[in-house]
């Protein structure tokens, strides 16, 4: 596979990406993000965490009792990292678009703060439906779509004395490469709700919770620009289930040989694939 820019840039960055949003290190994960997700996969035995990055959230499936959690990223830099961490999972390099792995596999797909960074979503959506048993769950989060279009954000605007939060361009698909902060640059792909909701139910992933909370304590210490807007959610979370009538939802799969046998019975510190040419 040759790898795109916007690959590197997630290989260049991910040490960013570990020592910013990892081991305690981020408030909205500690406080938010992991609670969450946690209550959601609560009683799932096979888990497939989505742009596992280093790993933390597929470790914390396996604390909270899955029996079988694997965690796939397309950055090598990532999935290294998180094998060495070990913990439990088992992880693989692979793209979202092409999950290595047979029909109905998973009995929860968990993904975190990823889908604004895949172009093919279509196809990434698809491949969640197909590898999730019927009932099966979706744990979803976004950057809050709406309220954290690009070029949103709080106004104070002094001609009319009046301070209010600004929409940017929400109906807009655009795909950008954003510098998060100095010298570092990631990818991004806006899409308006209905992207993600429409594509979902096409594929048999029915909506049965939204959440939209409120930036969490920690957070908003960090982030003092942030307190004035603390009514904006900067998150989104969806909770789907897989419709029972809907077996696939892209292309069928067959038992993959190598990458979905080598998880099956893998150490906990297993990773397949490697560096990309």
């Amino acid at each position: 596979m040759v790898k795109s820019d916007r690959d590197e840039l997630w290989e260049i960055n991910a040490k960013w990406w570990q020592e910013g949003f990892s081991d305690g290190a981020d408030p909205e994960y500690e406080e938010q993000i992991i609670p969450m997700a946690l209550a959601r996969l609560r009683g799932a035995k096979r888990v497939l965490d989505v742009g596992t990055g280093e790993g933390q959230l597929a470790r914390l499936a396996v604390q909270a009792g899955a029996e079988l959690v694997v965690g796939i990223d397309p950055t090598w830099a990532q999935v290294t990292v998180a094998a060495q961490k070990a913990g439990g999972p088992a992880y693989i390099q692979s793209e979202a678009a092409a999950l290595p792995f047979p029909d109905a596999s998973f009995d929860a797909v968990l993904a975190c703060l990823v889908f604004e960074h895949i172009e093919a979503v279509d196809a990434a959506i698809a491949e969640v439906a197909r590898v999730l048993e019927p009932g099966g769950r979706f744990v979803f989060f976004l950057n809050h779509p709406l309220l954290q279009t690009p070029g949103s954000g709080w106004i104070d605007d002094h001609i009319i004395d009046e301070q209010y939060w600004r929409i940017g361009p929400y109906l807009t698909e655009s795909n950008e490469i954003e510098e998060v902060e100095k010298n570092v640059f990631i990818p991004f792909v806006h899409r308006p709700m209905s992207r993600y909701v429409n594509a979902m139910a096409a594929h048999g992933l029915l909506v049965t919770e939204m959440a939209e909370p409120t930036p969490p304590a920690g957070f908003l210490a960090k982030a003092a620009e942030y307190r004035d807007a603390s009514t904006i959610p900067r998150l989104l979370l969806l909770h789907a289930t897989k419709f029972a009538g809907i077996m696939g939802g892209g292309p069928a799969h067959d038992a993959v040989e190598g990458p979905a046998d080598v998880v099956v019975g893998a150490p906990a510190n297993a990773v397949v694939g490697g560096p990309r040419a």
